[in-house]
């Protein structure tokens, strides 16, 4: 499913029109991605929960040539999933 098809399901779903339900899909990621940013964990609770996870520096190989290289130290967005998402995923 990709953006569009996720605001035409909104839409469906909330009796919204595609403008509105697409204006309000923008505004939760980037109310999401803000929190993140700072550091913040967002919780879903039933869906899942979204942080923010430390990568420590690492030495990896470049598979063109082979040679080592100095990989840095990053963040990265995690999501966990929660029990309800992780339960009807596996039904």
């Amino acid at each position: 499913m990709n953006k569009a098809e996720l605001i035409e399901a909104i839409a469906g779903g909330s009796k919204l029109t595609k403008a509105d339900s697409g204006r309000a899909l923008d505004a939760t990621i980037e109310a999401i991605t803000k929190a993140l940013k700072k550091g913040d964990r967002v919780s879903l609770v039933g869906f899942g929960s979204f942080s923010v996870g430390k990568r420590a520096a690492r030495t990896g190989r470049n598979p063109q040539t082979g040679k080592t290289i100095q990989i840095k130290a990053k963040k990265v967005a995690k999501f966990k999933a929660g029990t309800d998402l992780a339960k009807t995923v596996n039904k």
